[in-house]
């Protein structure tokens, strides 16, 4: 999801949710303590310089169960980053800490936002020189050639 479709979202909600891709909600008592642009600049295995833009929400437990995040209030959080830190319209990607501090995808059901898992993957495979994973076929699928096959008891074997 871009910024841009999360403003559009914000003012048609009554209350913010977020769940994780299992349905485990994320407490309802959480703060958004950070929104911002990070830039990552790098190289891939196979030399090739990159440059990703995100924006980012870090979201935090916190014990004050007297305040609940508004929409209203996370879309002029929102807009105040845009206007102070020049933040793109780019995708959103959202810290959260389980056991350690996750990154995810952020999506929406029509009801909740969803943090989507995310995984690695090699931005270079022509050149790293890691085999294309083989497809995997049952040996009841395979077609046997009746000619060149031996059957029990063709004395072949």
């Amino acid at each position: 999801m871009r910024l841009s479709e999360i403003k559009e979202i914000l003012p048609t909600l009554e209350t913010i949710e977020f769940q994780l891709d299992n349905g485990t909600l994320v407490p309802e008592h959480f703060h958004v303590t950070e929104v911002g642009q990070i830039t990552k600049n790098f190289i891939d295995c196979g030399g090739v310089v990159r440059q990703e833009k995100t924006v980012n929400f870090q979201l935090w437990n916190a014990d004050d169960y007297d305040h609940r995040l508004k929409p209203a209030k996370l879309l002029h959080i929102i807009n105040l980053s845009e206007e102070k830190l020049g933040m793109e319209d780019a995708e959103i990607e959202v810290e959260y800490q389980l056991d350690t501090i996750g990154k995810y995808g952020l999506d929406f059901n029509g009801k909740t936002f969803v943090l989507k898992s995310r995984t690695t993957a090699c931005l270079a495979e022509d050149a790293c020189g890691i085999p294309v994973e083989k497809q995997k076929k049952k040996l009841i699928e395979l077609s046997v050639n009746q000619s060149s096959c031996c059957t029990p008891g063709s004395g072949c074997c």
